[in-house]
């Protein structure tokens, strides 16, 4: 853990003298891409830098205890060596936060969900409509942006698939476990003897990251225009505003019909190829890092059955950390606090215990 901190704190100073020099000064882009880099290391250089601040003070104190003669010195002395020595175990229990946060990669500012009907016909197309709407919900109540990328309705009213974009504080460090494979047993709408079927719908939840950390070469994509779907009436059935992405060294194909306007489809699709991209260039390092812990809670492994939606119980139960709530109905309605946060403070006791 020190190397980690010791490696960040040399490059902010580094930085911090770079920015004072004057030929760097003179150059703007030089100066933004170091500013940059300074944002993302200056709040865990800072605190560890006051970290060893009490420690040094922290060894003049005790040498002070022990040199010192007279009781009432020696007495001020240890409370002032008591209270350093909080303050610092405070700093440490922070520094691992911050630790974790990076670690986690709970650091990213937005993130893009991606919601596919699984096996089960119109019921699992209705339930992924039941996810997109349950994490919206959830957004909302936390006041996070919730913007959607691209759908592909059913007659029903449910999804095939749906991927949609969130940002706000918090919001991958909460959702980022959320990907894998969800299974609901329920009586569906178009059960007429009352059985109880199962059905499935995937997600992916996928860290969007800034322009910065992933460069897609224009080269490498492919771009063709096609009538959008969803809603929007004639105009989005007549006009080719809709725009496919095929990435050619990765073959990812990102497909984007919401907006009327073929820019913003354009726009919206390049958002989310990077974080497509992005995340697969993550997944050796999620891969290791998964190896080297006792669970999977972590792994963004679509085939991986993490939860069980149970509506004639009214329970829910997530399978990597044998949490089980009998309160399904709140949960599906976005009361979903409870169950993020034990999946959160799980992997944070994982990871640093690692640390």
């Amino acid at each position: 853990m020190f190397e980690k901190l010791q490696a960040d704190y040399r490059r902010f100073q580094e930085i911090e003298q770079s920015l004072l020099d004057p030929a760097v000064a003179a150059d703007p882009a030089r100066v933004t891409a170091l500013s940059r880099e300074r944002g993302k290391v200056a709040k865990l250089a800072t605190l560890y830098g006051r970290y060893l601040d009490l420690g040094s003070r922290i060894d003049e104190a005790e040498t002070l205890v022990d040199c010192e003669d007279d009781p009432e010195m020696r007495s001020y002395a240890e409370d002032e060596l008591a209270s350093l020595r909080t303050r610092r175990e405070a700093d440490a229990e922070a520094l691992r936060d911050l630790l974790y946060d990076r670690e986690a990669g709970a650091d990213h500012a937005s993130l893009i969900m991606e919601i596919r009907a699984g096996t089960g016909g119109d019921e699992a197309a209705l339930f992924a409509r039941d996810l997109y709407e349950m994490y919206r919900r959830f957004a909302e109540t936390m006041g996070w942006k919730f913007e959607i990328v691209d759908m592909e309705p059913t007659e029903l009213g449910g999804f095939r698939e749906v991927s949609f974009g969130i940002a706000g504080e918090g919001a991958f460090r909460l959702l980022q476990f959320e990907s894998g494979g969800h299974r609901v047993q329920r009586v569906p709408q178009t059960e007429t003897q009352g059985r109880i079927h199962t059905s499935a719908a995937t997600v992916a939840v996928l860290p969007e990251p800034e322009d910065v950390e992933i460069e897609v070469k224009p080269e490498d994509v492919r771009i063709d225009l096609m009538c959008s779907g969803g809603p929007g009436g004639q105009h989005q059935n007549k006009t080719e505003s809709g725009v496919r992405l095929t990435h050619l060294p990765t073959g990812i194909v990102v497909n984007c019909r919401d907006e009327r306007s073929q820019h913003k489809n354009k726009a919206k699709a390049f958002r989310v190829l990077r974080s497509r991209i992005y995340d697969r260039l993550q997944e050796q390092t999620r891969s290791r890092r998964d190896q080297a812990r006792r669970t999977l809670i972590g792994s963004g492994d679509r085939s991986q059955r993490i939860r069980t939606y149970n509506f004639p119980q009214n329970r829910v139960t997530d399978h990597r950390v044998g949490l089980t709530l009998y309160n399904l109905d709140r949960v599906i309605q976005g009361d979903m606090g409870e169950l993020l946060k034990t999946l959160v403070d799980h992997d944070r006791r994982e990871q640093l215990g690692d640390l």
